[in-house]
């Protein structure tokens, strides 16, 4: 048995592949404003602050989202809604081990929820049509809360959502985000190396420990809990 009692996920880059999708509606933006295409990867670095961040970084095709005309952000982020709201869930995929992960979690008996910076009208419907709603008994998205990560208030609220104390949770993710909202709640953090880090090399954050999958993350989980509860 593990003295763990909860697993909190990271959505995009931690348990899906969303950038397609998400690259898809960004540069769609981009050309009803008369703007030229990005390429998906570096789209792909703009991703992990939510979605204002992402379509101010768009609009700037910088990672800095220098700032623009108030009125251009607004139409920006319009445009980017109608176009995501058609093609969110078309093309993002399930990373390797995610599933097998989470039944593991869910075989070691803990609660599992997903803390997200994406609007929640975007992040139910993604986990139905990805046939992972049914693994997560709460859902913490970016307006669920006043504040979003790397603020720790979501991760706070998912752990009294699932009636679970932060030092008996694991925040999974795959960012500076995720360790910093993990770490600022007072929960244990893992972090996968495959998902979308702002150019940030996972080696670097504060982490208890770097996993190659959600396998993988399972079995730290079910190790290093079983030491904690022996200690």
């Amino acid at each position: 048995m593990t003295l763990f009692r909860a697993a909190l996920l990271d959505l995009d880059g931690t348990l899906l592949d969303s950038i397609p999708d998400l690259a898809m509606a960004a540069n769609a933006m981009r050309v009803e404003l008369g703007m030229d295409v990005l390429r998906e990867d570096v789209i792909a670095t703009f991703v992990g602050k939510g979605v204002d961040n992402l379509v101010r970084r768009t609009l700037a095709a910088s990672l800095e989202g220098e700032a623009c005309d108030e009125a251009l952000f607004q139409r920006a982020l319009e445009s980017f809604y109608r176009h995501y709201h058609l093609v969110n869930g078309d093309k993002a995929v399930v990373f390797d081990g995610v599933l097998d992960g989470l039944k593991a979690m869910r075989e070691l008996g803990l609660k599992l929820a997903v803390v997200t910076n994406k609007p929640t009208e975007f992040t139910l419907p993604l986990l139905q049509r990805t046939g992972l709603a049914g693994f997560f008994q709460a859902v913490v998205c970016g307006d669920t809360c006043e504040r979003k990560k790397p603020d720790p208030q979501p991760v706070q609220h998912a752990c009294a959502l699932l009636d679970v104390a932060p030092e008996y949770a694991v925040t999974i993710g795959d960012s500076l985000n995720d360790t910093q909202a993990g770490r600022g709640a007072g929960t244990r953090v893992l972090v996968v190396p495959y998902g979308y880090n702002e150019g940030v090399d996972v080696r670097t954050l504060e982490v208890d420990g770097i996993v190659a999958t959600l396998v993988d993350a399972a079995d730290w989980i079910a190790r290093d809990g079983a030491v904690l509860k022996t200690a």
